[in-house]
């Protein structure tokens, strides 16, 4: 059973992002939304955290915070609203890290 893990806080102000990736087992998959996309910058001391893990970004997110896909850590998936649509389906449950 996979499961999605949606992070939306910023990991410079709490620590959800490294509790969900602490606990992700293989085939689960970690989406960041709102302030959780700065997890995924490249050179962030937070990006080190997702190394192993599948992770997508929202897309409209990193619009709003003037962050482009180049700054992005290597791997990490950019999604739409329809691909977060699509996480939700493909995986068994959904765990909201608030």
């Amino acid at each position: 059973m996979s499961m999605l893990h949606l992070v939306n806080k910023s990991p410079y102000e709490n620590g959800n992002l490294n509790t969900a990736s602490s606990i992700m087992k293989s085939g689960d998959v970690l989406l960041l939304i709102e302030d959780g996309v700065y997890g995924a910058v490249k050179s962030g001391k937070a990006s080190a955290m997702l190394e192993g893990c599948a992770v997508s970004v929202m897309g409209p997110d990193l619009a709003a915070r003037g962050i482009t896909e180049d700054k992005l850590a290597d791997g990490v998936n950019v999604v739409d609203y329809a691909g977060f649509v699509e996480l939700v389906e493909k995986n068994d449950k959904v765990q909201s890290w608030l």
